[in-house]
């Protein structure tokens, strides 16, 4: 079966590449996540999947064997992006979505499913804490408060990697900018590393993705108007 794909799905995989995180090794504090959300859950399938544009990847998981595979064969976490809420499925096999997927049909034959999606700042359903079993069960109120509350944190972790992730990248702009610039006397453009002279603009927003907007200052104006009468005090 194929996976349902967001509306907003562009914009969703270009937000996922800004974290850095696919493909990344195993780290304590997200193993501390899916450890706490299998002992809240008392179920023996626990993971942090990220979906990108054609596979599912597993940042941390416990039970579970696959680190990835084709995004098809995560039909639950395809569903649970989908929504804001908690994606709960007591018996996948009565359900119409899920009920011939690879995952239910075949090892591990998951019935049970409870997905809390990753939800960015910009409002982007990256992944899904999943929550995993053999068997049909209901999870308890202070169970879902508790999930809720370790997809947040899950999602919490993923946000510090962007942010340093960019601080690092400005910080190295920086260094580039204090050091001496090779700069025209006369026209003012700055010589690249490959050779190539630029406009001050077109230099400051390769190397640091800054804008500018242009405007007078007071002297150059009254150097181009010299003859405006002055305004009366």
């Amino acid at each position: 079966m194929k996976a349902p794909i967001p509306d907003n799905e562009a914009q969703r995989l270009a937000v996922l590449k800004e974290y850095h995180v696919l493909g990344t090794g195993a780290e304590e504090p997200y193993d501390d996540i899916t450890r706490l959300a299998a002992i809240l859950s008392r179920a023996p399938f626990i993971a942090i999947t990220l979906l990108d544009e054609s596979r599912y990847w597993i940042k941390s998981k416990v039970g579970l064997e696959r680190q990835e595979g084709p995004r098809d064969a995560a039909l639950f976490c395809s569903y649970a992006i989908l929504q804001s809420t908690p994606l709960i499925v007591r018996d996948a096999r009565k359900d119409a979505r899920f009920a011939t997927s690879a995952m239910v049909v075949h090892p591990p034959h998951i019935c049970f499913y409870a997905g809390f999606p990753l939800i960015n700042p910009e409002g982007f359903a990256l992944g899904a804490l999943c929550v995993l079993d053999r068997k049909p069960r209901v999870l308890s109120a202070r169970q879902k408060e508790g999930l809720l509350i370790l997809a947040r944190h899950t999602m919490a972790q993923l946000e510090l990697r962007r942010v340093s992730d960019r601080m690092a990248n400005l910080l190295e702009n920086i260094k580039l900018l204090q050091g001496l610039l090779p700069i025209c006397a006369w026209c003012k453009r700055i010589r690249d590393d490959d050779g190539y002279w630029q406009q001050v603009e077109s230099y400051v927003r390769q190397h640091l993705g800054t804008g500018f907007t242009h405007g007078i200052c007071p002297d150059c104006l009254e150097k181009l108007r010299p003859n405006k009468p002055k305004e009366k005090a």
